[in-house]
């Protein structure tokens, strides 16, 4: 079976990847393909198990069905335990990036290795009480590592401030990674994530922005979202002027 168009592009930073679980699911191919023409950069696809998680969202038959929809990276971030038989069925359904938890494998190094060997970018997921320390172990295997700033299971939820110290170590952890010859690696978070706080969230060091409700929550009076997604890249652009300056 051949497997599904990748994504065209990656883009640069910052990015902003709206994550379709506060869609509107009765017209999920419009609302990606709207919120990528309102200047989004990524799809984010929750996928929750009822289990390691207590939600039960979407699989890949819905990742396979929005494939087509858009040449969009389409970032699955798993949240099932166990994980490793889930992997290759996203991967065939059209995924670009596929992140886990360290708590939901039993080799953490064993998963991220079989995502790339998919022909995914691999991501690593730290909810807010989960240790960086798992970095010390597996920087080789990464492409994204993904912050909660919400404990995971439901969109809507308030954004976790303590959650900043930790992205500062993690940017701090990738900068140092880099200097020394490694891999880039996005820098993503999750929960809560709003158009006024985004550039306190992008000056810890963020790179890549989930946001669900705030996104999907806010429709233009034409059905798109230029005007939620134009305040965010406005705060993200007035951060990257300061740096510059």
């Amino acid at each position: 079976m051949s497997k599904p168009t990748r994504a065209a592009a990656f883009p640069a930073a910052p990015r902003i990847a709206p994550s379709i679980l506060s869609a509107d699911f009765a017209r999920l191919g419009e609302e990606v393909r709207r919120v990528i023409e309102s200047g989004a950069d990524v799809i984010h696809f929750d996928v929750m198990d009822n289990h390691y998680v207590p939600n039960l969202t979407i699989g890949p038959a819905v990742c396979k069905a929005i494939r087509p929809h858009t040449t969009a990276p389409i970032d699955v971030h798993l949240m099932v335990k166990p994980v490793d038989a889930i992997i290759p069925m996203f991967a065939e359904a059209g995924a670009d990036i596929i992140s886990i938890h360290p708590e939901a494998t039993e080799h953490v190094d064993r998963s991220l290795t079989l995502i790339r060997e998919c022909g995914c970018r691999a991501g690593l997921v730290f909810n807010p009480a989960t240790s960086l320390s798992w970095l010390d172990h597996v920087m080789e295997r990464l492409d994204l590592i993904l912050l909660m700033s919400v404990n995971p299971g439901f969109g809507g939820q308030a954004f976790i401030p303590q959650v900043l110290p930790k992205a500062r170590e993690a940017r701090a952890r990738i900068d140092a990674w880099v200097a020394k010859g490694g891999q880039p690696i996005w820098l993503e978070i999750d929960g809560g994530v709003k158009a006024d706080n985004i550039a306190q969230v992008a000056e810890a060091g963020i790179d890549t922005f989930v946001a669900g409700s705030a996104v999907f929550g806010a429709p233009d009076p034409d059905g798109y979202y230029r005007g939620i997604i134009g305040r965010m890249r406005a705060a993200l652009e007035s951060v990257g002027a300061r740096r510059a300056a």
